[in-house]
């Protein structure tokens, strides 16, 4: 009986030794990243040269996707566009090599359909190579309350705004993961962190964008593939055209963003490899009090913020043709 009992003894002190080993590790170690942490907001990151690098650009014909391979034409990158409509997207190609970009590459490619991203992607893996920063920025809006709008059009904006993701992923990430080196860029929204009205649609696929991006970060972290980063982009309404008419009831802290200062942002997050990037910095605040004020209270600070009819004067983009 002695000796069952100096056993256990020993063998509950061997784990509460272990316990402790493993706190002090965890301890010490969250110590270093706080530091770290507080060393890069007083000195930001050094920025990352993406000269050469082989940068995707979803929805790269117009808005956004424009000024992003603007951007990165400035920074020497080779640029492989990808849009729906080819005029708009060689327009683009044009305005990237009068930007300074050598290599510029245009595919026409609707991004709602996963056979054609799939075609398209290894056709891009045999004229130009795998892409090395990909930047998943395709989205519509459908602008209509969740019963009025058709199925196909729900469809629709989940298969762009987040499904098209998915495939993107599964086409250029397998090279990434053999190199252990990549860049994944999400371009999700502030409609992906907090429920809109007259944005149902809208919300669920950004929000499903959103967790995806996480998540396949998470699962590079656990496998060690550290050398593969990830950049989650969540702007408040950026006048690109998408949400043309759509109106802010508090510009000075929820402003309608100006499309050359989110893209600095944007760019900046990338070349810093920043993981989050929310504009402005007031939504970092809305979702810390989402987490705990009573719904009475939150309900009451969105009628303030005039968050409930931000869609009220929605028309869209307009179509030349």
């Amino acid at each position: 009986m002695s000796n069952y009992s100096s056993s256990g003894m020993s063998q509950n002190m061997a784990l509460k030794l272990k316990a402790a080993k493993k706190l002090l590790i965890f301890l010490g170690k969250s110590v270093l990243a706080l530091v770290e942490a507080v060393v890069f907001v007083i000195i930001p990151k050094p920025r990352k040269n993406v000269a050469g690098e082989i940068v995707l650009i979803t929805g790269a014909g117009s808005g956004l996707g424009r000024l992003l391979a603007l951007k990165f034409a400035q920074l020497g990158s080779v640029l492989v566009l990808w849009d729906i409509s080819q005029e708009s997207n060689e327009e683009t190609c044009k305005m990237a090599v009068e930007a300074g970009a050598t290599r510029v590459y245009a595919y026409t490619c609707d991004c709602s359909r996963k056979e054609e991203i799939y075609r398209v992607a290894n056709q891009v893996k045999k004229e130009v190579g795998d892409a090395s920063i990909l930047i998943n920025n395709a989205g519509i809006v459908t602008g209509r309350k969740f019963m009025d709008c058709p199925d196909e059009l729900i469809e629709k904006s989940l298969d762009v705004n987040f499904k098209s993701h998915i495939w993107t992923y599964k086409a250029f990430l397998p090279a990434m993961i053999a190199n252990n080196r990549g860049h994944l860029v999400c371009i999700s929204s502030s409609a992906g962190l907090i429920g809109m009205n007259g944005l149902a649609d809208y919300c669920a696929s950004k929000f499903a964008a959103y967790g995806f991006a996480e998540s396949i970060f998470l699962e590079s972290f656990t496998k060690g593939q550290n050398g593969i980063k990830t950049t989650i982009v969540c702007p408040f309404f950026i006048k690109t055209g998408m949400f043309d008419g759509c109106t802010t009831g508090c510009p000075s802290l929820l402003p309608i963003l100006e499309p050359e200062y989110a893209v600095r942002k944007i760019v900046d997050a990338i070349l810093q490899e920043n993981m989050y990037l929310y504009m402005p910095k007031f939504i970092y605040f809305i979702v810390f009090l989402k987490s705990f004020l009573p719904l009475k209270l939150g309900l009451l600070l969105g009628e303030y913020l005039g968050a409930f009819n931000l869609m009220d004067g929605f028309t869209g983009a307009k179509k030349k043709n």
